[in-house]
């Protein structure tokens, strides 16, 4: 049986599409991560000072929980964003075919 713990979900915004379907490509290709789900948002807030409004893509990022480390530092040697917003979500419960497959398609 997958353990639920074991999988997580990473958010990580871009500033464009390009970005965010070059990130997720190297991910998925790199076996990281099984999935990568891209989908617009408009964010709301405050650098240097300043309240910013900007039309983003929102990256859902479906992983092992192992592979964590490795997935930030692609983030973060691949963005555009002096600061990106990396964040793991950790899976409590999940269809445990789904689990499964996470772990076919990854490292």
């Amino acid at each position: 049986m997958a353990e639920a713990g074991q999988y997580c979900v990473i958010l990580t915004t871009c500033p464009d599409r390009e970005e965010g379907e070059r990130l997720a490509r190297l991910l998925v290709e790199s076996r990281l991560a099984a999935c990568v789900q891209i989908t617009g948002v408009t964010s709301f807030y405050e650098w240097d000072g300043a309240l910013n409004r900007d039309d983003e893509q929102l990256l859902l990022i479906k992983a092992p929980s192992s592979s964590y480390g490795e997935i930030e530092t692609v983030i973060s040697q691949n963005h555009r964003y002096a600061v990106p917003e990396i964040i793991r979500i950790p899976v409590t419960a999940g269809s445990e075919q789904y689990l499964r497959w996470i772990d076919t398609v990854t490292k």
